[in-house]
C-alpha cells in the first residue's frame, strides 16, 4: 500500500488524541461518581469500632464490681449477652430500620437492601468510608445502649425475661430513635435550621437508656430489703475501677469516632472528651469533699463518667473549656439526683437514670449555650438568614422531650408484655440466692456473700 498523505496522517493523529483524551476523561469521570477509599479515615473508624466495643466489657467490670457477691456474674452477663442479641438484631433488621428511607410516617427507616447488610458489602460512602465499617461502628452503639439500662434493675431480672425485653426494646425504642436523630431524612435530624444536635448519642443512647432503666427499675419495684434499708455494698471497687477505666479509653472511640473522619472534627471531638472527663471527676471529689468530708474512688469515676455522657451530645460542637463547664456541671446534677433517689426510696440499682438519663439531658440541653460560631453561622444560612440560641435551645429541649416520652411509654409496655408471657422479674427465691447461680449455675468468687 502506498503512503498516506501528509493531510491524512495529521487527521488521523487528531482523531486518537481526541478519542485518547475522551477515554481518559471517562476514567476521571468514573473515578470521580464512585467514592474512593479514604485509608486514613477507614483505618480510624475501625479503630474506634473496635474501642466502642471495649466499653462494653468496661462497662461489665464497672457494673458487676458494684453488686453483691451473688450477682457479680448475672449482672455482668447483661453486657456480654448484649453482644450477641444485638449484634444480630443489628446486622438482620437494624441497620435497615435506622438508616433506611422513611416508612410509617418516618417511625423508622426500612431498606430491604440493608436486610443481613447484603446490599453494602461493596458500598463506600461519601467519605471514602466502607459503608460495612460505618454499619459496624453504629451497631457498637446499639448493644451497649440496653446494656447501659441494665443497671438500674440489677440484681432482681430474669435471665429469659432480660433477653426478650432488650431484643423488643432494640427494635421498637432504640432503632426508630436512632432514624429519627441520625438518618438523614430522621424528623430530628431536620429539625429546625441544622437539626437537633446528637453528635455521638446523648438521646439516642444515654437518655433513651437511663429514662428506659428508670422505667423498667420502677415497674419492677426494689430489690428485696431495699426498703427495709438492708445492707448492700459494692463487691470489688477494684474491678469497677478498672472498668471505668476501659470506658474512659473506649469513649474516644464512641466521640471521636462519631466524626466519621480523621481530620479535623475528630480532633475537637477527642478533645472535648478529655476535657469533661477530668472535669466531672475533680466536680465529683469536690462536692463530696464538701457535702461528706471525704472524696470517695467510686465517686471520683462517677464523675468520670458524668463528664462523658454530658459531652457525648456535644463533642463535636464545642470548645475545650465548655467541655469542662458541662462536665462539672453533670457532675453537680447527677449528684444530686442520685441523692434525691435515695430520698424519694425508688431503686436505681447502679444510678444508670442518675448519671447517664441526667447527665444526657444536661448535655444536650447546656450544649446550646457553648456552639461554636461557625456552627451557628451555618444554620443561619440554612434557616435563610438567622438563627438563634433561643431557637435551637427550643430544638433541643423538644428533641430531649421525645425522646424521654417515647422511650418511657414504649418500655414500660414492652415490661408489662415480657413480665406477663415469660416473667421479668426475677422470682424471690432466685433473688435470695442470687443471679449467679439461679440463672447461670456459676458463682464469681470461691465465697458467698449472704447479705
Amino acid at each position: 500500500m502506498g503512503r498516506l498523505p501528509v493531510g491524512m496522517k495529521k487527521i488521523s493523529i487528531g482523531i486518537w488524541t481526541a478519542l485518547l483524551v475522551l477515554a481518559i476523561s471517562g476514567l476521571a469521570l468514573a473515578a470521580e461518581e464512585t467514592p474512593q477509599i479514604d485509608t486514613g479515615a477507614t483505618a480510624w473508624m475501625l479503630t474506634s469500632t473496635a474501642l466502642v466495643l471495649l466499653m462494653i466489657p468496661g462497662l461489665a467490670m464497672f457494673y458487676g464490681g458494684l453488686v453483691r457477691t451473688k450477682n457479680v456474674m448475672g449482672t455482668m452477663m447483661h453486657s456480654f449477652v448484649a453482644m450477641g442479641i444485638m449484634a444480630v438484631l443489628w446486622v438482620v433488621v437494624g441497620y435497615s430500620m435506622a438508616f433506611g428511607n422513611n416508612i410509617l410516617g418516618g417511625w423508622f427507616g426500612w431498606n430491604s437492601n440493608y436486610l443481613f447488610l447484603n446490599g453494602i458489602d461493596t458500598t463506600v460512602m461519601d467519605g471514602g468510608i466502607p459503608e460495612l465499617v460505618f454499619a459496624m461502628f453504629q451497631g457498637k452503639f446499639a448493644i451497649i445502649t440496653p446494656a447501659i439500662m441494665a443497671g438500674a434493675f440489677a440484681e432482681r431480672v430474669s435471665f429469659k425475661g432480660y433477653c426478650l425485653f432488650i431484643a423488643l426494646w432494640g427494635v421498637l425504642v432504640y432503632n426508630p430513635l436512632c432514624h429519627w436523630v441520625w438518618a438523614e431524612d430522621g424528623f430530628l435530624f431536620n429539625m429546625g435550621a441544622a437539626g437537633a444536635i446528637d453528635f455521638a448519642g446523648g438521646t439516642v443512647v444515654h437518655i433513651s437508656a437511663g429514662v428506659s432503666g428508670l422505667v423498667a427499675a420502677i415497674f419492677l419495684g426494689p430489690r428485696k430489703g431495699y426498703e427495709n434499708g438492708a445492707a448492700m455494698y459494692p463487691n470489688n471497687l477494684v474491678m469497677t475501677l478498672i472498668g471505668a477505666g476501659l470506658l474512659w479509653v473506649g469513649w474516644f472511640g464512641f466521640n471521636a469516632g462519631s466524626s466519621l473522619e480523621s481530620g479535623l472534627t475528630t480532633a475537637q471531638a477527642l478533645t472535648a472528651t478529655q476535657a469533661a472527663a477530668a472535669a466531672g471527676g475533680l466536680a465529683w471529689l469536690v462536692i463530696e469533699a464538701i457535702h461528706q468530708g471525704k472524696g470517695t474512688t467510686l465517686g471520683f469515676v462517677s464523675g468520670i463518667l458524668a463528664g462523658l455522657v454530658a459531652i457525648t451530645p456535644a463533642a463535636g460542637v464545642v470548645q475545650p473549656m465548655a467541655a469542662m463547664i458541662l462536665g462539672g456541671t453533670a457532675s453537680l446534677i447527677c449528684y444530686l439526683t442520685i441523692n434525691l433517689k435515695n430520698k424519694l426510696g425508688y431503686d436505681d440499682t447502679l444510678d444508670a437514670f442518675g448519671i447517664h438519663g441526667m447527665g444526657g439531658i444536661v448535655g444536650a440541653i447546656l450544649l446550646t449555650f457553648f456552639i461554636r460560631s461557625s456552627w451557628m453561622a451555618e444554620a443561619a444560612i440554612s434557616a435563610g438568614g438567622s438563627w438563634s440560641t433561643i431557637q435551637q435551645l427550643g430544638v433541643q429541649a423538644s428533641a430531649v422531650g421525645i425522646s424521654i416520652v417515647y422511650a418511657a411509654g414504649l418500655t414500660l409496655g414492652i415490661a408489662f408484655l415480657v413480665e406477663k408471657t415469660v416473667g421479668l422479674r426475677s422470682k424471690e427465691s432466685g433473688e435470695l440466692c442470687g443471679l449467679d447461680h439461679t440463672y447461670h449455675g456459676e458463682r464469681g468468687y470461691g465465697m458467698l456473700n449472704a447479705g
